[in-house]
């Protein structure tokens, strides 16, 4: 069906223009290491983050400044890179906050006419 096609094309691109307000979310509240940051996101959302997706983008968000990294050893198994929103980061995200919100509200009418 033409219409499922149309939509298998689209969710993917949907979904990856949100990860970056999403991720950016989920560390204002704490800082986090890739796979846990990808668990949560699919645990909230429904939304699976591949790898070949999430590290990039984290890589890009980390040479915008916007988180920083620091790498901690747990008790038990390897070193874990850590990712933590920076100031910039915060005032990025507030920013993004006040255009969801407005794009949503008004979207949320279109879709209730």
């Amino acid at each position: 069906m033409l219409s499922d096609q149309i939509i298998d094309r689209w969710l993917p691109q949907f979904r990856k223009g949100l990860l970056e307000f999403i991720i950016l979310l989920k560390l204002k509240q704490n800082m986090s290491y890739g796979y846990e940051i990808a668990s949560e996101i699919k645990n909230l959302t429904s939304i699976e983050v591949a790898e070949g997706t999430l590290y990039p983008l984290l890589n890009r968000l980390k040479r915008d400044g916007l988180v920083q990294t620091e790498w901690k050893t747990a008790e038990v198994g390897t070193p874990r890179k850590y990712y933590q929103i920076t100031d910039a980061g915060i005032e990025t995200l507030d920013k993004m906050k006040v255009i969801w919100t407005n794009t949503h509200s008004s979207v949320l009418k279109m879709v209730m006419q």
